[in-house]
């Protein structure tokens, strides 16, 4: 297996911040913006359950309205894609069955297996021990982490928004009769050559100061 150097890695996320200004004019290829979707898809989730959907929303009209929803922040209607990581409200038992048959599906063996039915029954009793909102936008986060970092390797530019009205969201993007709600937004495009923040000194606590062994 190839792997990149652990020096390409960190030169890649020293480049990466939190672009504040897209220039428009450029897109992203098809072909990498198809890798972006499938690393969103690889994303890793608790019991591997996704509680998710990934909107990609291309319509202009549509992202104007998101902008004025999102503090009028100029990423929104700028950059080449905006992704809006949407998680369900309630993790319904129909979506539990269709993880179990994808499963038993893929790794060949009967959806009622003994392992599946013990899966399936501490899936379930986990969703009713707790608040299913608040555990699936945990779940998205990892989710924005995976897709900003594989951007970051891939030269694409990324602005994670969290400045933004969840309910007019879900309102403009019809979610919640989809049993979704918005949990986070993320744009992805080129930083423009006069944002001034590409060229801002990174600015982290130390590594002994926030990596600890015990």
């Amino acid at each position: 297996m190839n792997t990149i150097t652990t020096e390409q890695l960190l030169d890649r996320l020293r480049w990466r911040y939190a672009t504040k200004q897209f220039d428009a004019a450029k897109k992203i290829p098809q072909d990498v913006w198809s890798a972006l979707e499938d690393a969103l898809v690889l994303t890793p989730s608790s019991f591997g359950l996704q509680p998710w959907n990934f909107l990609v929303v291309q319509d202009p009209a549509v992202r104007e309205t998101l902008k004025g929803a999102s503090w009028g922040q100029s990423q929104i209607t700028d950059a080449s894609h905006l992704v809006v990581f949407a998680v369900h409200r309630n993790n319904k038992p129909e979506h539990l069955d269709s993880y179990i048959q994808s499963i038993a599906a893929a790794r060949n063996q009967p959806a009622d297996a003994p392992a599946l039915a013990g899966l399936k029954k501490m899936i379930s009793q986990f969703n009713a021990s707790r608040p299913n909102i608040e555990w699936n936008a945990r779940q998205a986060y990892i989710a924005l982490g995976n897709f900003m970092t594989a951007a970051a390797l891939l030269g694409i530019d990324t602005c994670p928004l969290e400045g933004l009205d969840p309910a007019k969201y879900d309102e403009i993007l019809g979610l919640e009769e989809k049993n979704l709600t918005t949990a986070v937004a993320c744009v992805a495009g080129y930083r423009a050559d006069d944002d001034k923040y590409a060229s801002l000194p990174k600015v982290r606590f130390s590594k002994t100061e926030v990596v600890q062994y015990i």
